[in-house]
């Protein structure tokens, strides 16, 4: 896998998330700073748990929903498809971007249940209950430190919200930085001055991976 040693990885997912990324790219020195703290706030599990189907726009959504037991969950994506068939769900996948479950819900054939974060991208036609909160974090120390070099930064955006935190956050960095965003959205939502960009192919980890690893590829070219 092409690699660049002068740049560095700083990623800022939630610390679960952002370590697998890591692992995906272990040629890659990687400061991991998560920019949001994920929380989980009461609502009312037995609903959720009684459900004949859920609808899981975010793999942090998955546990509050309790045992799958052969139940229908309707998932944005192959990672959140992943966790829930490990907690015993049927899983219908979409293509990780919300619109593609659209299509899913209107053929389920039982009532369905959306459990997801307090800050939603985008609503769908179910009910819905809020079981996690997305805090933002300050950066750490130690990515603030990387941003005040003047080597390249590899900097993936995974969410709208995210990127619009980030932006604030990386304001008056020196580092130049080598933006990777999941989506165009992402992308948009970030607004503050890169010197590279490029959007994963598809919404997901490994296409993200391969756009970072197009981006080193670029600079190494050039």
């Amino acid at each position: 896998m092409p690699t660049a040693p002068h740049a560095t990885l700083l990623l800022t997912r939630p610390l679960p998330d952002s370590q697998r990324i890591a692992a995906m790219l272990p040629d890659w020195p990687a400061v991991i700073a998560p920019i949001l703290r994920i929380e989980p706030v009461p609502h009312d599990a037995a609903i959720l748990q009684a459900a004949p189907g859920l609808v899981f726009t975010s793999g942090h959504a998955v546990a509050s929903a309790g045992p799958g037991r052969g139940r229908l969950a309707l998932c944005v994506g192959p990672r959140t498809g992943e966790l829930a068939r490990a907690a015993g769900f049927d899983v219908r996948e979409g293509d990780g971007f919300a619109e593609s479950l659209l299509p899913l819900i209107a053929t389920a054939d039982r009532p369905l249940i959306h459990p997801h974060g307090r800050h939603l991208a985008r609503r769908l036609p179910v009910p819905g209950v809020v079981v996690y909160d997305q805090l933002p974090q300050p950066l750490t120390p130690q990515a603030l430190e990387l941003l005040s070099r003047p080597a390249p930064v590899v900097l993936p955006l995974f969410s709208p919200r995210s990127a619009r935190l980030l932006a604030q956050a990386v304001a008056g960095a020196v580092a130049p930085l080598w933006v990777v965003a999941i989506s165009d959205a992402a992308l948009a939502a970030f607004g503050a001055p890169a010197a590279r960009t490029v959007v994963a192919s598809r919404p997901e980890a490994s296409a993200l991976v391969a756009a970072i690893t197009q981006i080193a590829r670029a600079e190494q070219s050039g």
